[in-house]
């Protein structure tokens, strides 16, 4: 059974994660299969949008982390060329989402073009949990309410019909609509002209929100602010469904010495 079905026609790919066994979690196989894919459907001239979706009850569940508790270490292994994830694909993205989108596979969902989700599909934005820091940056570039990123940050669960209330989703539908409905999405981006296609989609990229220098740089200092040891403590409590037992710091006294945008500023005099 391959780990990523694929289908053209017309113009259009859809790219499906088909791992329903373990909610479609992005272990290496997974991960290499998909850049594959997106790079065919970047290269190829014949293919001009993209349906992303996922097989079962899961969109993705992202990192898996089993295989991350095999491997010894958190996230992503190794380099592999990315087309989805680095930007490169000058074509739009629908992401059909099927079910739960969380952690990683919420980040598969947040980077589409256009987004059609099933009634009740649970999405969470899980770093708060997993690492140092929250998923600060999504619900800025979501263009959400502050409020709404804060508890988006802390990894709180959002279903389908608020997340189209709050405008991240264009379309809800009932589960035997979804591909129906990403279809007619992509062949309404058919009829347009190509240059319109790529010209428009470069735009609407272009204007999303980004989260500033400064604030990056805080960023990068926070996740590094804590006990390390944490982040697979998170794993294995996950996968031994038991609460985890976290450290919080190495040296306790470091939690009175959490980097602020004015301790770097500081720095830099």
């Amino acid at each position: 059974m391959a780990v990523v079905e694929i289908e053209r026609d017309d113009g259009v790919m859809v790219i499906r994660m088909n791992r329903p066994e373990r909610l479609n979690a992005l272990g290496s196989e997974l991960r290499a299969a998909l850049a594959e894919a997106w790079t065919e459907f970047r290269d190829d001239a014949d293919l001009e949008v993209a349906i992303y979706t996922g097989t079962g009850r899961a969109f993705c569940a992202g990192e898996d982390m089993k295989e991350s508790l095999e491997r010894g270490s958190a996230g992503a292994p190794g380099l592999m060329e990315d087309p989805y994830g680095d930007g490169s694909i000058d074509k739009p993205v629908i992401a059909a989402i099927n079910g739960y989108a969380m952690g990683g596979g919420f980040m598969l969902a947040e980077r589409a073009d256009l987004r059609v989700a099933v009634r009740g599909a649970i999405f969470e934005m899980s770093e708060a949990k997993r690492w140092l820091l929250g998923g600060f940056n999504h619900g800025h570039v979501g263009n959400l309410p502050h409020t709404v990123a804060t508890e988006m940050a802390f990894a709180f669960r959002f279903d389908a019909e608020r997340l189209y209330q709050l405008g991240f989703l264009n379309r809800l539908v009932d589960a035997d609509e979804l591909m129906p409905e990403a279809r007619t999405m992509a062949a309404h981006l058919m009829t347009l002209p190509p240059a319109s296609r790529v010209n428009t989609v470069g735009m609407m990229r272009a204007m999303r929100p980004e989260v500033g220098p400064d604030l990056d740089a805080l960023a990068s200092r926070l996740r590094d602010h804590g006990a390390k040891s944490d982040l697979m403590e998170s794993r294995a409590a996950f996968a031994e469904k038991r609460p985890p037992v976290f450290k919080g710091w190495d040296d306790p006294s470091d939690r009175e010495r959490t980097p602020t945008l004015a301790s770097l500023r500081q720095e830099r005099k």
